[in-house]
């Protein structure tokens, strides 16, 4: 399992998915807005974001990191 988080500097939530991925034991790729990535690759990859994180596992968009605890609770 692969995982990608696009993620910005100060985003708890953004903390808390890479949390959760690490406890789970998935590595991810972070892609953060302030160290490499842009704004326009992250609508690019998600039209329309309004906020990080956004969140892919296996290519399968799964959106905020609402939408990530209930993937895992599925």
């Amino acid at each position: 399992m692969t995982a990608i988080v696009w993620s910005k500097p100060g985003c708890s939530f953004c903390d808390m998915a890479k949390t959760l991925f690490e406890q789970k034991g998935i590595e991810y790729e972070e892609r953060n807005l302030a160290n490499g990535w842009t704004v326009q690759q992250l609508l690019e990859a998600v039209p329309g974001a309004k906020s990080v994180p956004q969140i892919f596992i296996d290519d399968e968009y799964i959106g905020t990191y609402q939408h990530l605890k209930e993937h895992f609770n599925q």
